[in-house]
């Protein structure tokens, strides 16, 4: 049993994680659970099952903290809002539609429309929030070096909406018909803000000095947006003809050429983590952004399989459920990682006392 002053040294330890909470913390839980919905798809249903639990339980945790965090620290948590950062927190919006997705493949209907209803709500509120709170800081100081590559998570949590009501809609659909038409909404706003950001983000990392400690593994985004709207038109072509609001033709065309992008980034993404860690020597160690590197090649993964499914292209499909287990390996690797910081953590806490 730990002493009074190992349970005080604990209690201090925990309230100084939630302080310093990452505003993108939630990329554990959308990474967890597209892995899962990858295997999901590819009839491993035993692992799919525990990575389900483990992003349930991420999701459970986080909720808490970042609620302890707001009602505890709320002028650090508005601080971080309306930062470079502040989409970041866009990630829990991304992890509720993602999660209910999930489940609704599982037939829980009463869970996938309360996470798909919180999703929405914070789609809302985080996505016009987070942008107006940028514009109108009084202390704010207009750079294109404050744009990262958190920003194109304003995209995930739009298509995220977007292939959460397709999914939902699937159980039910006589009694969701509001459903297509949110999705078909929310993929559209989701396109025009993918083509409003990638030349900004671009214009950043192409004109603007960039150091290595820069380019964090957030900038995977830029590739994970594109894929999770390729996912989201996937879902919308394979709707009822009569639920559709573009002509299938129109969307397919826009999901072969985002797919085609987002491949294409890919081994740029890898050439640039190759000069932050091997050329410029940038340690490597776990951090929580992380996740934001699992989250888009699980991400493509179960995009190209759904799009090869959708378009009646073989190879697609094939590419995309061995793309299942690339993404389960890479989050094997991580999730062990974080294993062994919080184990260090711990370890260097036992020490202090």
């Amino acid at each position: 049993m730990p002493t009074p002053r190992q349970q005080l040294r604990l209690r201090r330890a925990v309230r100084t994680a939630v302080r310093n909470l990452d505003p993108g913390a939630f990329a554990f839980v959308m990474a967890t659970v597209i892995v899962s919905s990858a295997l999901d798809r590819d009839g491993t249903s035993g692992a799919s099952a525990a990575l389900l639990v483990i992003g349930l339980s991420g999701y459970g945790v986080l909720l808490l903290g970042n609620g302890w965090r707001l009602l505890g620290w709320r002028r650090r948590l508005l601080v971080d809002a309306v930062g470079p950062r502040g989409f970041a927190f866009l990630t829990a919006v991304a992890a509720s539609d993602i999660l209910a997705d999930r489940l609704a493949a599982d037939g829980h209907q009463v869970a996938a429309a309360v996470l798909l209803t919180v999703g929405v709500l914070g789609w809302l509120l985080l996505g016009y929030g987070i942008p107006l709170a940028l514009v109108a800081a009084a202390r704010r100081r207009p750079s294109l070096d404050q744009v990262n590559g958190t920003w194109f998570l304003w995209v995930v949590a739009t298509q995220s909406v977007a292939v959460a009501a397709v999914g939902l809609d699937r159980l039910t659909p006589a009694a969701h018909g509001f459903l297509p038409e949110l999705a078909s909404v929310c993929w559209a706003i989701g396109l025009v803000q993918y083509l409003l950001l990638a030349p900004l983000v671009l214009s950043r990392m192409l004109v603007r000095p960039m150091a290595p400690e820069e380019l964090i593994p957030a900038y995977w985004v830029f590739m994970g947006a594109g894929a999770i709207s390729v996912l989201a038109g996937a879902a919308l072509l394979q709707l009822p003809a009569a639920e559709r609001l573009l002509p299938a033709e129109v969307t397919s065309a826009l999901c072969l050429v985002l797919w085609s992008f987002a491949t294409w980034l890919v081994p740029l993404l890898i050439a640039l983590g190759a000069w932050r860690y091997l050329v410029r020597h940038v340690p490597l160690r776990f951090a929580s952004s992380l996740w934001s590197m699992v989250f888009p090649v699980g991400m493509h993964g179960v995009a190209t399989r759904q799009l090869g499914s959708a378009i009646g292209v073989s190879w697609l499909t094939t590419l995309g459920e061995g793309e299942a287990w690339l993404a389960a390996a890479v989050w094997a690797v991580v999730f062990l990682a974080m294993l062994a910081a919080l184990t260090r953590s711990l370890c260097r806490t036992e020490t202090m006392q």
